[in-house]
């Protein structure tokens, strides 16, 4: 078996580390230059001057080790917004993801690589990590915006993951056929259509 993606902290042999470095540096620079189908076997241990019996020993096969280099170049999560108002913090957050999948195209591309992943990969260790480490880059900072009295105040009851599908959703379809680029507008408007969207819901509720 090979070492499960994102576990570099186990290792505690630092020739393990250095070889599981070199295999990473490797696949991360096929993978800018090249795109996922890049970042091959045969092409990373050309490049990382790692032998392949050495690369098993870390990755299973060509999915964890794509799965364990998308991880690393991952941004981290995104700040939440200062207290305030509940649009303007939903604004502030949307134009920030707005700017994260505009400069960071590995990041959609990871996305739609996972959405059209085999159901025979669930279970595999590095995509589970690879899949959460998305979770949470996407889904952490609204959390705490929208874990607040202010905001089932506003909002009434509630699913976070709809919330943000709806509000993230446009950004990154937008992206992954080629529209332009998401503007503040764009997310102001987002945000307003959810809150219009919201109040009309919870007035039908209290009739």
């Amino acid at each position: 078996m090979g070492w499960p993606a994102g576990n570099d902290d186990v290792e505690v042999d630092p020739r393990r580390a250095r070889s599981r470095a070199r295999l990473l540096d490797a696949a991360a620079a096929l993978l800018q230059a090249g795109g996922l189908e890049a970042v091959t076997i045969e092409g990373v241990t050309k490049l990382s001057k790692v032998a392949r019996t050495t690369l098993y020993r870390h990755f299973d096969n060509a999915m964890q080790l794509r799965a364990a280099t998308i991880e690393r170049l991952l941004p981290p999560v995104l700040e939440t917004p200062p207290h305030g108002p509940l649009r303007d913090r939903l604004i502030t957050l949307l134009e920030r993801q707005a700017e994260a999948i505009r400069d960071a195209p590995l990041q959609v591309s990871t996305l739609a690589w996972l959405a059209t992943g085999s159901e025979r990969d669930t279970d595999n260790p590095a995509i589970t990590s690879l899949r959460q480490r998305i979770i949470d880059q996407y889904r952490v900072p609204f959390d705490q915006v929208l874990d607040t009295p202010q905001a089932h105040q506003q909002l009434g009851e509630f699913d976070t993951f709809f919330v943000l599908s709806q509000l993230v959703g446009p950004l990154v379809f937008a992206k992954l056929i080629g529209l332009p680029a998401s503007t503040p507008p764009d997310c102001a408007r987002l945000v307003d259509d959810l809150l219009a969207a919201r109040a009309r819901t919870s007035a039908g509720d209290g009739q």
